[in-house]
This record gives C-alpha cells, sequence and structure tokens, in this order.
C-alpha cells in the first residue's frame, strides 16, 4: 500500500483515471479540473507545474487519487481511511509535496490529515456539495429571462467573473481560455431583465453522468430580486439537456442566503469539503 507522486499527467490518467471516474460525486472537482488539463494543457491554472498522486492498496489496485494546480489548494478525492492516514505523514516526507500549504479535502478525512500532517493548521474554508434531487421552479418568478452568452459577451463575463472569485477568495484571475471553452458548448448562461444582464450562472461539460454548476453571480447591486435563482434553474435545465443525469453545485457555508436558494430550488446535501491551511 503506497502513495505515488508525479507531473506526469499521462501517467496519472493512465494509473488513477479509473478510480477517479468511479465516483463521479465526491470526485466532481477533480474530474472538472483533469479535464481542463487535458483541453487547455498544463498551464490551465497557472503557470506552475500541476502535481497528481494517487494511492494504491493491499490488492494493487488505485483507490483514490489527489492532485494540486497552484496557486490552488492540494484537491484530496474520495480515499480510503488508511489512504487519508499515509497522505497525511507524506505530507511531512515527499519531497514533491513540500509546497503544499494548503488542502481541500471531505471534512470527515481532514481533521485524520491535519493531525497526521502535524503542522499547526486551521480550517480556512466549508463548502457543501449539492445535488439536484428534482428541479423546483423560483417562486415568486423573477422578473427577465435566460439566455446563453456568446463571444460578444466575453468582456462582461470576465469582468463578473473576476467579480466572483474577488468576493469568494479564490487565488488567480479570470481565464478567458476557460470562458472561450465554456462558451463553445453553451456553458454559460445571462439572466436579463429589460434585455440587460443582471446574473450569470455556468456549469461545466458533463463528464460521465455528472455536471457541475458554478458559478453563479449577481452584481451587488442588483442582489435581493431573484435573479440568482432564475439564472440557477435555467443553468441546472441545460446541464440536463447537455446530458447529465446528476446536477450538482458547491456553496459556501458561510452564506445562508445560497445555501436556503438551491434547497428552494430542489438541491439536497451530500457532504461537506473544508479547505485546511498551515501557516
Amino acid at each position: 500500500m503506497t502513495w505515488t507522486f508525479t507531473h506526469d499527467l499521462a501517467a496519472f490518467r493512465a494509473a488513477a483515471g479509473p478510480a477517479v471516474a468511479a465516483e463521479p460525486v465526491s470526485n466532481t472537482t477533480l474530474l472538472t479540473v483533469l479535464d481542463a488539463l487535458e483541453r487547455r494543457g498544463p498551464d490551465a491554472y497557472g503557470s506552475a507545474e500541476p502535481l497528481f498522486g494517487w494511492w494504491t492498496g493491499a490488492g494493487g489496485g488505485v483507490a483514490g487519487a489527489v492532485l494540486r494546480t497552484p496557486p490552488y489548494p492540494l484537491l484530496i478525492g474520495a480515499l480510503p481511511e488508511r489512504a487519508v492516514r499515509e497522505l497525511g505523514a507524506a505530507l511531512t516526507t515527499e519531497p514533491l509535496l513540500a509546497g503544499v500549504g494548503v488542502l481541500n479535502a471531505r471534512r470527515r478525512d481532514a481533521e485524520a490529515l491535519a493531525a497526521a500532517w502535524g503542522r499547526a493548521s486551521a480550517v480556512t474554508a466549508e463548502n457543501r456539495l449539492y445535488r439536484l434531487a428534482g428541479l423546483l421552479a423560483p417562486a415568486p418568478a423573477p422578473a427577465g429571462r435566460a439566455r446563453t452568452a456568446t463571444d460578444a459577451d466575453l468582456p462582461l463575463l470576465l469582468d463578473w467573473t473576476g467579480a466572483f472569485k474577488r468576493e469568494t477568495g479564490q487565488p488567480g484571475g479570470p481565464s478567458e481560455a476557460g470562458l472561450r471553452d465554456r462558451l463553445s458548448y453553451g456553458g454559460m448562461l445571462l439572466w436579463e431583465d429589460a434585455a440587460r444582464p443582471v446574473a450569470m450562472a455556468g456549469f461545466f461539460r458533463v463528464i460521465g453522468p455528472v455536471s457541475r454548476v458554478g458559478p453563479v453571480y449577481t452584481p451587488p447591486g442588483l442582489r435581493g430580486r431573484g435573479y440568482a435563482a432564475g439564472v440557477t434553474h435555467a443553468v441546472s435545465e441545460a446541464a440536463y439537456a447537455a446530458g447529465a443525469s446528476e446536477v450538482l453545485l458547491f456553496t459556501d457555508l458561510a452564506n445562508p442566503t445560497s445555501n436556503r436558494l438551491y434547497r428552494r430550488l430542489g438541491y439536497v446535501p451530500v457532504e461537506d469539503r473544508v479547505g485546511v491551511a498551515a501557516p
């Protein structure tokens, strides 16, 4: 039983791809990051070289994986309990993990990782993964309608995506290449009221049975009018239309408004993930 770490995406895909794909809900972010790296290259999230790792169990089969695309945290997928403990130990001994200062893990794994890490650490973010159990229309219905964004909307999408990342504390700026990729499959929607864009939402490419909604953003001066509900409902329908049988999204647990909104639309909790940082 051992962890293997590498910068080689092809080796990671060959060794760990089936294990990651076998749990598409818990591993939704791993799958979308891998998809972006394969489509847009190793610099899809920044100039630093991505890092990959997988856990090989007692029977010789791979049973879990992690990846990191600096400046983002080490993203930890669904893992067996022993793999979690040994990953915590590897954080202190594996040279390729020497630069890791932030982890993104399922809540149930985070404490064990932090303890095995042996460094003073603190929870920096708490997010909840939801799945759509049955789509419900927003009530009352907001004014306006949804439309699919086009290349002409790219400047607005860049502006709003940058604002979303700043507001949610995500590293890095908006990616024009990433947005163009989304536009290529109709993955960004705008909500318009009186022919003016007032909110946006996106969905990731369908991978296996799953697509994930995000980001959802309404500029501060336009909030409280139901636009986020309207555009989230529309983008959820769009993800289904694109072939997803499971539609997911993440919320910040520090934002009770968004958590109530998504529940009203038919989303139900799956699991929590937390960010753990060592100063």
